[in-house]
């Protein structure tokens, strides 16, 4: 089993590549490692409608397993297939040279942005970042996409350890709330060299290499869109049915994956504020749309799955989450047996107490749902997960 745990949890290629990618609810890597091993073997089929960052399809592919992934976020997809297909790292560093090089070119255009980067970002830095927003090919190059992730990664956090401002890594803050609290503290953005320092992150990330991956694949797609025409393509036997249904949905009324990502999302080329563009509704607040996700992703799924596929799902234990998610899915697979598992707070917990201002949270746990064929014999169970 590929369990990345301290302290040699950065001393391998894995290890190394597994944690690209901060993102608010993602599955804790060895959580999703020892899914894989319980409830597969080498060479069977993994699929994550819900995919994130991609750490369920990384786990399976890095154990020998087939995976496929989905995720609506481009954040999320750039992360997943940067660390699935890294581009060379001579020709990554090679770019990064080439996006500084260009950097004087949009120095007109990093003054023209709002209040909020100039804050936020060195000169230097607001021009380096535009350069790479309008050169870099993230959609179609290998190289291009693994350069923004590790862009990405360092776009903001705590100063001196990222390119910004004081600020959270996982998620970003509203613009006018970030330029008050920057005011209010006399804080300025750190006089940071890009190219050096993003120089030593990337020889960090490759000091061991790149994994080695079975065949792995994340498309950038809402999942209920793009589910029938993989389960069209399994029917034809274009595609090897699925073993393992392994993910985790947006959770009920939580968070915003627009808001809280949205200055990584600008330098994919969305706008210069926050901007809600999730046609599920926000937060997943509305009761009828998030129905309606999930019971669509899970039907549209079922097709692709073998026989004796399992399905596992963890969800937020606040009730409505629960119930939808325990609703939908023994609706859909009426044929499967039901096991719920409630996963403790710990270290390594999705939903950290989390609130936009600061102000703390009730803490949550999550419960996994896992069903299994109702016939013992069709059980593909190897050990028990904790």
């Amino acid at each position: 089993m590929n369990t990345l745990s301290p302290p040699g949890r950065y001393s391998t290629a894995e290890g190394r590549w597994s944690g690209v990618g901060p993102y608010y609810a993602m599955f804790p890597t060895s959580f999703a490692d020892s899914v894989v091993a319980a409830y597969t073997k080498p060479g069977d089929v993994v699929l994550d409608p819900f995919a994130g960052r991609g750490t369920a399809i990384f786990s399976a592919a890095t154990q020998g397993r087939q995976a496929i992934g989905i995720e609506i976020n481009p954040v999320g997809y750039v992360y997943a297939n940067a660390k699935l297909k890294p581009g060379d790292s001579s020709m990554v560093l090679h770019r990064l040279h080439e996006v500084a090089d260009m950097a004087e070119g949009y120095d007109m255009e990093a003054n023209r942005l709002p209040k909020f980067f100039h804050y936020c970002y060195t000169s230097i830095v607001r021009r380096f970042l535009v350069s790479a927003r309008s050169v870099l090919n993230w959609r179609k190059s290998h190289v291009d996409r693994t350069l923004m992730a590790l862009i990405l990664v360092s776009l903001h956090g705590k100063k001196g350890q990222s390119l910004s401002n004081q600020m959270r890594q996982v998620t970003a803050m509203a613009p006018d709330y970030s330029v008050r609290w920057w005011t209010d503290r006399d804080l300025e953005p750190p006089e940071v060299d890009p190219v050096a320092f993003l120089t030593k992150r990337i020889q960090w990330r490759y000091v061991y290499g790149i994994p080695q991956m079975s065949k792995a694949t994340v498309f950038l797609h809402d999942c209920v869109r793009k589910l029938p025409s993989l389960a069209r393509e399994v029917k034809k036997g274009m595609r090897p049915e699925v073993n393992l249904l392994l993910t985790s949905p947006p959770y009920f009324n939580v968070t915003n994956y627009y808001y809280d990502q949205w200055l990584r999302l600008w330098m994919l080329g969305g706008p210069e504020r926050p901007v809600d563009t999730n046609r599920y509704g926000g937060k997943f607040s509305n009761h009828h749309r998030y129905l309606i996700l999930l019971e669509k992703a899970f039907a549209q799924s079922k097709p692709m799955l073998a026989t004796d596929a399992i399905v596992y799902v963890r969800t937020d234990r606040k009730a409505t989450s629960l119930a939808l998610a325990r609703s939908v899915l023994t609706n859909v697979y009426p044929e499967k047996r039901l096991l719920e598992i409630e996963q403790p707070l710990g270290p390594e917990q999705q939903t950290k107490p989390y609130s936009r201002g600061g102000a703390p949270r009730k803490p949550s746990c999550e419960v996994d749902l896992l069903l299994l064929p109702k016939q013992p014999q069709l059980t593909r169970t190897r050990h028990t997960v904790r």
